[in-house]
C-alpha cells in the first residue's frame, strides 16, 4: 500500500479522496492555485503546495507542475479525481514515466474509450448494442446528408473526442444538417483539438442509465448496479439516483454483463462507468465509457456499502478485488442532488461569492460531500459546484422524503444557490412518479422556475408573525396607559425600561 498520495484536484472531490486516504492511514498531499490557498481541501491534507495562478491551464492542468510536487513531496501515487486531467492519457503516461502510480485506468483504455468512434467499433465487436450511426465522418455536406438519410432523421452530430455536451447538435430536418456539422466541428476543434465528428440516430425522450464497473489488474471485474441520471440540463447532470425506477432485476443483470463486456473490450483497470441510453421502447444502447470516478459515485456507495475511492487506491497498489459479483447486493435507494452556486431563474448563471454562513443538513440517511466552509470565496475560474447532497432510504419514497428534509435544512448565506429549485423538483409529480427522461427540464422547466421559494416563504411567515406580535403589544400598552412609552412592543424590553425608570413592570 502507498504511504503518500497526491490529489491532483480541488474542491469536494479532493476532500473526498483525502478522507479515503485517511481511512487507509495514507498521508496526503494537496495542490492549490492562488485563489484556492485557503480552500478546505488544502486544510484537510497533511501537506499542500501552490501550483500557480487561478486559470486551470496554469495550475491544475499543468502536468509538469503536478509531477514536480509529487517528486518534492515524495508522493508514490497521484489520484486525479474527476475533471481536469482525470481522463488525460498523456498524464497517465507521464506518471508512469516518472515512476509514480496513476490511480485510474491505463492510458490505452482512456484512448480507446475517449475516441467515441473507436469506442463504438469496439462495442460492436464485443456484442454491446449501440445506437445506429456512422464511423468517423470527414466528408462533404452532400455525403453527410446521404449518411443521415440512411440512418433516418432526426440525428445527432457528435464530436468523436467529445464529452459534457460539447460538439453535439440535434438535427431534425435535412436542411439543418450542413450548418450543424460545421458548428459541431468548430466546437470540437476549440474544445478538444480534434474536429472529427460522427452521426448517430437520435433516441427520442431517452433515459440516461449508467453502470458502475470495477476491474483489478488481474482481469477480475464486477459491476455495482445502475444509476439513473436523466435529470440534466444541457447534458450536465443535476440529480442522480440508484437503482433506476424502471430497471428490473433482470435488466440490471443484463446491463451489468454488457458493462463488463465493454470494460473488457477496453482493457479496463480501476473504477469506471459505462453509459447507456434507454429508449421509450425499453431498448438499451451503449453511449460511452467514462474512464474515471464519477461525480455521482456516493449513491452507489450508499446502496452497496463499499467505498469506491478506497477500492481505486487498493487496485492501483496491485491488490485484487475484495468482492465477488454474488456478494454485491443492493440495499435500499439513494438520491444525489448537486448543490451549485447558480441562479436557475437567470438561466443557471454562475454566482461566485463569499459564503457568509453555512448550515449543513444531518440526520438519518443524509450525507453531504462538499468542499466549502464559512468564509470560503467561491471563485469564478472553476465549476460552480459547491458539493453533493445524498439521501439514502429503504425505498425510493423514503429517500425522496429524506432529501426534501435535507434541502429544507440546508442554509448557505452569501451566494445564490440552486437549492430552492432542487426542492421544487423533488415535489414535482412527474419526478415523484419516476417518469423521467433527459428532456425533463425542457418540458417542466417553467413549472420548476415559477414555483415559490420555501426560504422566502419562511421569512415572510416569520416577518408577519413579528409584525402581528408587535401590533398586539402596542395595543396592550396603549390600553394600559403606556402609549407614550418609547418603542413599545417587546415584553422583555418593556420590563427592562420600567425598571430603569424606577417604575413597576406592566
Amino acid at each position: 500500500m502507498f504511504d503518500k498520495i497526491l490529489i491532483a484536484n480541488r474542491g469536494e472531490i479532493a476532500v473526498r479522496v483525502i478522507r479515503a486516504c485517511l481511512d487507509l492511514d495514507i498521508r496526503t498531499v494537496a495542490v492549490y492555485s492562488d485563489v484556492d490557498r485557503t480552500a478546505p481541501h488544502v486544510r484537510h491534507a497533511h501537506e499542500a503546495y501552490g501550483i500557480g495562478p487561478a486559470p486551470a491551464a496554469e495550475s491544475y492542468l499543468s502536468i509538469d507542475k503536478l509531477l514536480d510536487v509529487a517528486r518534492r513531496s515524495g508522493a508514490q501515487a497521484i489520484h486525479p479525481g474527476y475533471g481536469f486531467l482525470a481522463e488525460n492519457p498523456e498524464f497517465a503516461e507521464a506518471c508512469a514515466a516518472a515512476g509514480i502510480a496513476f490511480i485510474g485506468p491505463p492510458a490505452s483504455a482512456m484512448r480507446a474509450m475517449g475516441d467515441k468512434v473507436e469506442a463504438r467499433r469496439r462495442m460492436i465487436e464485443a456484442g454491446v448494442p449501440v445506437v445506429p450511426g456512422t464511423g468517423a465522418f470527414r466528408g462533404t455536406p452532400d455525403e453527410a446528408l446521404a449518411e443521415a438519410e440512411a440512418i433516418g432523421f432526426p440525428v445527432m452530430v457528435k464530436a468523436a473526442a467529445g464529452g459534457g455536451g460539447k460538439g453535439m447538435r440535434v438535427v431534425r430536418e435535412p436542411s439543418e444538417l450542413p450548418a450543424a456539422v460545421e458548428r459541431a466541428r468548430s466546437e470540437a476543434r476549440s474544445s478538444f483539438g480534434d474536429e472529427t465528428v460522427y452521426l448517430e440516430k437520435l433516441v427520442e425522450r431517452p433515459r440516461h442509465i449508467e453502470v458502475q464497473i470495477l476491474f483489478d489488474g488481474q482481469g477480475n471485474g464486477v459491476h455495482l448496479g445502475e444509476r439513473e441520471c436523466s435529470i440534466q440540463r444541457r447534458h450536465q447532470k443535476l440529480v442522480e439516483e440508484t437503482p433506476s425506477p424502471v430497471v428490473s432485476a433482470e435488466d440490471r443483470a443484463r446491463l451489468g454483463e454488457l458493462a463488463l463486456a465493454a470494460g473488457r473490450a477496453a482493457g479496463y483497470v480501476g473504477a469506471g462507468t459505462v453509459e447507456f441510453l434507454r429508449g421509450e421502447d425499453g431498448a438499451f444502447y451503449f453511449m460511452e465509457v467514462n474512464a474515471r470516478l464519477q461525480v455521482e459515485h456516493p449513491i452507489t456507495e450508499e446502496v452497496y456499502g463499499h467505498d469506491l475511492v478506497k477500492a481505486q487506491i487498493r487496485i492501483a497498489a496491485g491488490e485484487s478485488l475484495r468482492w465477488t459479483q454474488d456478494e454485491l447486493v443492493p440495499n435500499g435507494h439513494a438520491i444525489e442532488c448537486r448543490i451549485t452556486a447558480e441562479d436557475p431563474s437567470r438561466n443557471f448563471m454562475p454566482c461566485p461569492g463569499r459564503i457568509e454562513a453555512l448550515r449543513v443538513p444531518t440526520g438519518p440517511g443524509i450525507r453531504d460531500d462538499s468542499g466549502v466552509a464559512p468564509g470560503y470565496e467561491i471563485p469564478i475560474h472553476y465549476d460552480p459546484m459547491i458539493g453533493k447532497l445524498i439521501a439514502h432510504g429503504r425505498t425510493r419514497e423514503e429517500a425522496i422524503r429524506r432529501m426534501r428534509r435535507a434541502l429544507d435544512e440546508y442554509r448557505i448565506d452569501g451566494v445564490t444557490t440552486n437549492i430552492p429549485f432542487l426542492r421544487r423538483l423533488l415535489d414535482h409529480p412527474e419526478f415523484v412518479a419516476g417518469r423521467l427522461h433527459t428532456g425533463f427540464l425542457e418540458v417542466h422547466g417553467e413549472d420548476l422556475l415559477r414555483g415559490s421559494d420555501p426560504w422566502l416563504d419562511e421569512i415572510a411567515v416569520v416577518a408577519a408573525s413579528i409584525h402581528a406580535y408587535r401590533a398586539r403589544a402596542r395595543a396592550a400598552l396603549s390600553a394600559a396607559g403606556g402609549a407614550n412609552e418609547p418603542r413599545a412592543g417587546s415584553r422583555w424590553l418593556s420590563l427592562g425600561r420600567a425598571r430603569m425608570l424606577g417604575g413597576s413592570p406592566r
